[in-house]
């Protein structure tokens, strides 16, 4: 008869190394969710063991921090949503698909997606038990696909506020000034947004190119042209992408 297995012990404890954003907020959450956190610590400290080690710092440090851990009581970790587990030699990945730009509390990651991947079945275990304490939503991503990954999140965010900053240039260049720019601008952006995610993209385009009324796009791009030469190769780009997506959208309409 094969023995049944022991039951593993639920994370009691964890040390978070990086006193980052991301290493500040999952601090409070842990410590929310009732487990006993050591840190964040900086580098230079002493990192205490513990049931887990989550390493949160930028990217290109992360295998050296993970290599100055040495032999370690408790499964380490990293928050990255790009670098691999082979890479970085850690045994177990937590990604949250959030924005953090410091100062959130504990239920900062109430409901949002975390990726997760680890080396065993035990790793994906524990990455799973952090996701679900801290109140997000885990989903598994594996070391091929986590470029990919990581690269959605970036145009989902990153790439929003870069293309954001470029409709707040061209409406100072129609007499609005940053702050009037982004108030006014805010529903537009909230709504597209709602019907984005409710609809998918091929119902949510709405403007010229879905109307293919190629004039009044010439007469944006003049625009552009004329105040914002700079983002002229952007508007074209964003404009050929959006023709396509038009298509789409008429083939199944």
């Amino acid at each position: 008869m094969t023995p049944t297995p022991t039951p593993r012990a639920p994370v009691a404890t964890a040390t978070i190394v990086g006193r980052g954003r991301v290493g500040r907020a999952i601090a409070a959450a842990l410590s929310a969710a009732g487990v006993a956190v050591n840190g964040p610590t900086t580098r230079g400290e002493a990192v205490p063991d513990a049931d887990v080690i989550l390493v949160c710092v930028p990217d290109d440090a992360i295998a050296g921090v993970v290599a100055g851990l040495g032999v370690r009581q408790g499964l380490v970790g990293h928050m990255s949503g790009a670098v691999t587990l082979e890479a970085s030699g850690v045994g177990f990945g937590l990604h949250p698909l959030q924005t953090f730009a410091g100062g959130e509390g504990p239920d900062a990651f109430h409901g949002i997606g975390c990726a997760i991947a680890g080396r065993s079945a035990a790793a994906v275990d524990v990455a799973r038990e952090l996701a679900i304490r801290i109140g997000a939503r885990p989903f598994a991503i594996d070391d091929e696909h986590r470029a990919g990954y990581h690269a959605s999140a970036s145009l989902a965010s990153n790439f929003v506020v870069t293309l954001l900053a470029a409709a707040e240039q061209v409406a100072r260049t129609a007499g609005l000034d940053g702050p009037d720019a982004r108030a006014l601008l805010t529903p537009l952006v909230r709504r597209t947004v709602q019907n984005w995610a409710a609809e998918g993209p091929e119902n949510a385009l709405t403007g010229p190119i879905a109307r293919g009324d190629g004039v009044t796009v010439e007469r944006q791009r003049d625009a552009i042209r004329a105040d914002a030469p700079d983002l002229l190769p952007l508007f074209d780009a964003l404009a050929d992408c959006t023709r396509a997506l038009a298509a789409r959208s008429r083939s199944i309409a």
